[in-house]
């Protein structure tokens, strides 16, 4: 028999199946009041990565859930990826993460148990690679493949970062490339070359855990994940939560050398076309700018992607070093600055 290819079970991949940004807004609406919670630190009322409550003993629970469809062919991979993706809001509230459980669809009649129990190994190897428990879960018969983690996490009140508190003239880092939503776009259509999967399935189930360190730095601002929105998407959620702009520098921006391989073919996963039409009109290019390049990788969903970082400048040197620490050091120049809200939230230099 031929290999089970997950993908092909799918209509999405990884984060690029998420709902697109102007309709979760509708979705989201609601004429329901609620009585405040005063231990409620981080709820609904903002677009962060994750809710937080507070204990009252100075430190905070973290919560958190997200699940996909399969972005990789393989099941263990696809575990692993999955439960990175989902720890790595816990890490961008600058927490450690604690406890996790299992959300498992599976079309029992399409495909084997044997690749469910796959999915789940790989899900427990990267659990134990951020030193917590996958402890339990839940599972249903889907007619898609899906699987996710919800995750809690434990930070210290005072060391919590949000996607919503930047500052004017606070510099922007990213921690990794851009690119990984056309490489599995490349994958589900079949013309991904055999060299750059490693390089995919890699930075895919690669821990954010530097967001735990990072949440340790008074200078860090701001932090959030990037994922399914893309980075234009997640700035523009840091910017208008922080009641500013942003400006971007193209060429300081990381991308995969193997997606701008794609390109030519107009190997473009369909969320990128969602993602652009629901912020477009807050988007502004400078001159010089490849529009058209930058058109398909800015608003490319990353799946489990890098952090994205506002840093005051005097603490940049801190940040740096600690990039470094965790392998980082490719990533440690600035590829923006937070700047006064203008007619453009973002603009791209």
């Amino acid at each position: 028999m031929d290999p089970v290819k997950l993908t092909q079970f799918s209509h999405g991949a990884g984060c690029g199946c998420k709902i697109a940004p102007a309709v979760l807004d509708t979705i989201l609406q609601s004429r329901s009041s609620f009585s405040d919670n005063k231990n409620l630190l981080v709820g609904n009322s903002s677009k962060d990565d994750a809710a937080v409550y507070d204990l009252g003993n100075g430190t905070a629970l973290i919560s958190t859930t997200d699940f996909f469809t399969p972005i990789v062919d393989d099941a263990f991979a696809f575990g692993r990826i999955a439960g990175a993706n989902a720890i790595s809001d816990v890490y961008a509230m600058g927490g450690k993460p604690l406890l996790a459980i299992a959300i498992l669809g599976w079309p029992v009649e399409k495909l084997p148990a044997e690749l469910a129990q796959q999915v789940l190994e790989g899900a427990r190897e990267i659990c134990a690679e951020a030193g917590i428990p996958l402890a339990g879960g839940h599972s249903i018969d889907s007619p898609e493949p899906i699987f996710g983690l919800a995750v809690n996490g434990l930070v210290e009140i005072d060391q919590l970062k949000q996607n919503s508190t930047a500052r004017e003239g606070d510099l922007l880092l990213l921690t990794k490339p851009l690119g990984v939503g056309i490489l599995s776009t490349a994958q589900k259509r079949n013309v991904l070359k055999e060299e750059h999967l490693p390089l995919m399935i890699k930075q895919l189930g690669t821990l954010n855990k530097a967001g735990e360190a990072l949440g340790k730095i008074n200078g860090v601002h701001a932090m959030t994940d990037v994922t399914g929105f893309g980075l234009l998407g997640h700035l523009i959620e840091m910017a208008e939560g922080s009641k500013l702009g942003a400006e971007l520098v193209y060429q300081q921006i990381p991308i995969l050398a193997a997606a701008k391989e794609y390109l030519p073919q107009r190997i473009v996963p369909d969320a990128t076309y969602r993602n652009w039409n629901g912020y477009s009109s807050k988007v502004g290019f400078g001159p010089g700018v490849n529009v058209m390049e930058a058109f398909t990788v800015l608003p490319d969903p990353q799946t489990n992607g890098g952090l994205l970082i506002a840093v005051d400048p005097a603490a940049l040197a801190e940040v740096q070093e600690v990039l470094k620490e965790q392998g980082l050091t490719d990533f440690t120049e600035p590829i923006g600055v937070m700047i006064q809200a203008s007619e453009k939230t973002v603009t791209v230099k």
